[in-house]
């Protein structure tokens, strides 16, 4: 199978990863992609060296003309099958790109909730014009057509993201060690983007932090992720808590880090507290690394979890639940491994790399024994 992925830009986010890991074992599915991105990004040297082939183009407008008869050239000279895109932007310039090639499916994935009016339009207008909508959790599903009133009843199905363990290596680089702790001290931690809409709630995570100190004053906490624009004040706000409860001592904001499988080798717990998700992949790098985890009770995150049999669960913005939780698994080893390697197993079977590009490849088999749709 010949597959264009398209995304608008490389930066260093969950569909960005997934998009990454899928380059990666592609080939083991029988899967030939060829990669073509509008945009640079932190992730552009990973994609480089996916081994898959590598195309950079420009956008220069919101809906560009030009790059999507450039994406179509792709799929004349390279007899593309399937385009797949993962944002609406995507879905807009491969829509214009393969109407009217005769026997190209196109594939949009729907990684999270749609923040502003202007792509759910656009996500309303390319659904129906999608050979096949992937929506990375049922949860979210149900979350497009209940609040996005997106029509999701006809050509959707769910697969989940998956993380590659061969990605989740550490290194051998210590976190304990740049921030100057002793090596059997307690950490936890929360990877995820500051972003300006609503969407992670690292505030939360912060509150529940003064309890858990009181008890255990040796442990320290990380928040690893970027600072979206306009998310300065998100950032801002759980900086001046941690100031004005005299805790930032034992809390370490480290921005975009490159290297999350050493965090995560590290870290004897991991929270991921949040409003609104699709399924991260976060949360499947997590598992699969053998980290307990810790996640707010909306619909994907159970989902993840099986309603908290492979996680443990405290209801969304409640801080007080959630020191009950880190202190519960702070105070037992044992529980914590235990927990570890349970949702460890579960994920190898429903959330690793080689889980999702099974569930992919067989969507587009399915599609390319089905009839042509590219005419609308």
């Amino acid at each position: 199978m010949r597959v264009l992925h398209f995304l608008d830009s490389l930066s260093r986010g969950g569909a960005e990863m997934q998009a990454l890991d899928v380059c990666r074992n592609a080939k083991d599915f029988g899967i030939d992609v060829t990669l073509a991105t509008a945009g640079g990004g932190a992730l552009e040297d990973d994609f480089r060296e996916s081994g898959v082939e590598f195309i950079r183009f420009q956008r220069k407008f919101p809906v560009d003309i030009y790059l999507a008869s450039q994406i179509r050239k792709i799929i004349k000279e390279h007899r593309i099958e399937i385009v797949h895109g993962y944002q609406a932007v995507d879905g807009i310039h491969l829509y214009l790109a393969s109407r009217g090639q005769k026997g190209v499916k196109r594939v949009l994935s729907f990684q999270g909730f749609i923040a502003d009016k202007r792509n759910r339009l656009a996500s309303k207008f390319l659904i129906p014009r999608m050979d096949a909508n992937i929506s990375v959790s049922r949860g979210l599903q149900n979350w497009l057509a209940a609040k996005d009133k997106l029509d999701t009843s006809k050509n959707f199905c769910v697969i989940h993201n998956g993380a590659d363990a061969k990605r989740l290596i550490p290194l051998g680089n210590s976190l304990k060690a740049e921030l100057g702790l002793v090596k059997d001290s307690l950490l936890l931690g929360m990877v995820g983007n500051f972003y300006r809409d609503r969407r992670k709630d690292q505030f939360t995570l912060c509150k529940s932090l003064p309890r858990v100190f009181a008890e255990f004053p040796s442990a320290h906490c990380v928040f690893a992720g970027r600072i979206e624009d306009g998310a300065e004040e998100k950032m801002a706000d759980c900086l001046n808590f941690c100031i004005e409860n005299k805790i930032i001592e034992h809390v370490h904001f480290l921005g975009a880090r490159s290297d999350v499988p050493d965090i995560l080798s590290e870290l004897d717990i991991f929270v991921f507290s949040s409003l609104h998700e699709g399924l991260p992949v976060a949360i499947s790098e997590a598992m699969l690394a053998g980290v307990p985890i810790i996640v707010s009770d909306i619909e994907p995150l159970l989902e993840a979890s099986e309603n908290g049999q492979f996680a443990e669960v405290f209801p969304v913005k409640n801080a007080e639940v959630l020191s009950e939780k880190i202190l519960m698994l702070l105070r037992d080893k044992d529980l914590r491994e235990k927990l570890a390697d349970k949702a460890l197993l579960h994920a190898r079977e429903n959330f690793s790399i080689e889980a999702h590009l099974r569930e992919l490849t067989k969507l587009y088999r399915s599609l390319l024994e089905t009839g042509d749709k590219n005419g609308l």
